[in-house]
């Protein structure tokens, strides 16, 4: 517990000390049209438990989007199995007005989950190129044709780890998809000042924490992973992350140096002390 409590409080003093610089957005109505489109695209609204929660793909947010549609009687059970239907019966705060935007913006409770930027980055991979063909189609053929020689006729579902980095480098950050775009761009922590941030390590103490503080109907839990689930391991990321060229991993870190400094994750040991262990 007083390890907890001393990341929330790192935490939040790194985000006050960073965002109370000049250059920071203090409001959503500060940041430009596109920045501020996507974060309001992300943020759902209970107006029954009155809060906000800011969705990142990648952490645990199928498992709150379930919560909000028990929440809201839309679903009976989070234990419910079935493909997650990520729009339906959902409200999101850009589709309201600005006035009623700024109400539950000042008034509701607001928070956010986080996870080491390198771990999602990995878990995005694994999950959209590994297994969801759609993706494979759209991004895989893509980045194949663009990195690799011959890479042409491609099914795009052989994307390696490296190839994938190199796209990210070259993605504008404004543009990336959702999967893969930083938690900072997503949530925008300067421009809303979220109550709580939980963290993906600590996810059911943080979960029941949030479930506690709305006061939701005690038959609700937070769920558990879903059998066919692949989580990241500490090994599976040390064996991407020392099977790949060092300079891609540090090019990639500025993209994603908010997310490591915001919330407190280190940054990935890619030594080759620690890639020989």
């Amino acid at each position: 517990e007083l390890e907890l409590e001393v990341l929330r409080d790192t935490r939040n003093r790194t985000i006050r000390a960073l965002c109370g610089q000049r250059s920071m957005p203090r409001s959503v109505w500060e940041l430009p049209p596109g920045q501020r489109r996507t974060v309001l695209r992300h943020l759902l609204v209970s107006d029954k438990y009155r809060f906000l929660y800011c969705y990142v793909p990648k952490v645990a947010c199928s498992n709150w989007k379930r919560i909000l549609k028990v929440l809201d009687g839309a679903l009976e059970s989070v234990d419910v199995q079935g493909k997650m239907d990520h729009k339906s019966d959902l409200v999101f705060l850009g589709d309201m007005k600005p006035e009623e935007i700024s109400y539950r913006l000042k008034h509701y409770y607001k928070f956010i989950f986080v996870r080491n930027p390198m771990e999602r980055l990995l878990s995005a991979y694994r999950n959209k190129f590994g297994e969801i063909k759609e993706y494979q189609q759209k991004y895989g053929v893509e980045i194949i044709r663009r990195y690799r020689k011959n890479g042409a006729n491609s099914a795009g579902d052989d994307v390696s780890f490296s190839e994938f980095l190199q796209y990210l480098l070259d993605e504008d950050v404004e543009r990336m998809n959702e999967h893969w775009m930083p938690i900072y761009n997503l949530c925008q922590p300067c421009a809303v000042r979220y109550d709580f941030i939980g963290s993906y390590e600590r996810l059911h103490a943080d979960a029941n924490h949030v479930l506690e503080h709305i006061q939701s109907p005690s038959f609700v839990r937070f769920p558990e992973r879903q059998a066919w689930y692949k989580p990241v391991t500490a090994e599976t990321l040390h064996y991407y992350l020392c099977n790949t060229q060092r300079r891609l991993i540090k090019e990639l870190l500025p993209k994603y140096i908010l997310d490591f400094s915001l919330f407190a994750y280190p940054l990935p040991n890619i030594t080759s002390e620690f890639c020989r262990q």
